[in-house]
């Protein structure tokens, strides 16, 4: 798959524009799926109130739309990815850790 930034705007060759999928550079990575399984590593610790705190009960509410419209898992992993390791690592998750890694290289 030849990069789009390489190629010339669709104007200028004749053809159609198409819209690019949302992560070019990503694709047969499905970092969506890796995404959502981190998601459900999160979830484990911070859906017990004994493993939550004021960040993680906001971090729910913006998982589920609640303070606008409903992010995706891995725009959520994205955007909080010291707050996740710091959990991991508290929690000495090794599994969750590497997941965690292998998104922020992969897929961030």
């Amino acid at each position: 798959m030849s990069c789009p930034c390489q190629n010339p705007p669709a104007a200028e060759t004749g053809k159609k524009e198409t819209k690019p999928e949302r992560y070019v550079s990503f694709v047969g990575l499905d970092c969506d799926a890796k995404a959502a399984e981190l998601m459900r590593h999160i979830r484990r610790y911070i859906d017990d109130p004994a493993h939550s705190n004021a960040f993680w009960e906001y971090f729910k509410k913006k998982a589920e739309g609640g303070s606008g419209p409903r992010p995706d898992d891995l725009f959520l992993v994205h955007s909080n990815l010291n707050q996740i390791r710091e959990l991991f690592e508290d929690k000495a998750d090794p599994e969750a850790l590497a997941l965690l890694d292998r998104i922020e290289q992969e897929c961030c």
